[in-house]
């Protein structure tokens, strides 16, 4: 459990560094890209590490009808972060739209993880991503609305979603969490 607890908390110190210590930063130049970068890869590495080594200590037992919220929050999620980058219409309208993917995909796993490491990891980041926005909207004014994107790439973006959650669906089975009602592979 405490690599999980090292790997979150340097998650939220190098996300945060920018905005909590911004002269530091500053300091740093181009090597402080670099060396944030690294930081946030090894504080991946140490999360996955910690989550898959944590002793089970169940908090409470989700019931099996929460898979299927969860699934649909999951395909939201994927579409808000495909949306971040694609600047679609909702990218006008949601200030935030990959870390309200960071957020839905947090309270979808919270749904239906009722042990402790899950609640610390994705309770964790949900906690930082919250915590994210309301220091961005503080440090920064509102975007410019982008203009309208057209049909055709808003109809890329959702069928680009719906492919890479079910690739992540796939992704969960080998590794052993089959993601979907009903059996798995």
């Amino acid at each position: 459990m405490i690599l999980l607890v090292l790997g979150l908390a340097l998650w939220i110190f190098a996300h945060l560094f920018k905005r909590l210590m911004p002269d530091a930063r500053a300091e740093m130049g181009d090597k402080g890209k670099g060396l944030v970068a690294v930081a946030i890869l090894a504080s991946i590495v140490l999360m996955v590490i910690g989550y898959r080594a944590a002793e089970p200590v169940f908090l409470w037992f989700p019931p099996s009808f929460l898979t299927h919220l969860n699934n649909l929050l999951m395909l939201l999620a994927v579409y808000l972060f495909a949306v971040s980058g694609a600047k679609t219409r909702l990218s006008g309208i949601i200030r935030h739209p990959q870390l309200t993917a960071v957020k839905t995909w947090a309270v979808a796993h919270l749904l239906v993880n009722g042990d402790l490491a899950s609640v610390i990891l994705f309770g964790g980041l949900l906690v930082w991503a919250v915590v994210s926005v309301i220091l961005i909207n503080k440090a920064e004014p509102a975007p410019a609305r982008p203009a309208p994107a057209p049909i055709g790439k808003e109809i890329g973006v959702a069928v680009a979603a719906v492919v890479v959650y079910g690739l992540i669906g796939m992704v969960h089975g080998w590794l052993g969490y089959w993601p979907f009602p009903g059996g798995g592979m």
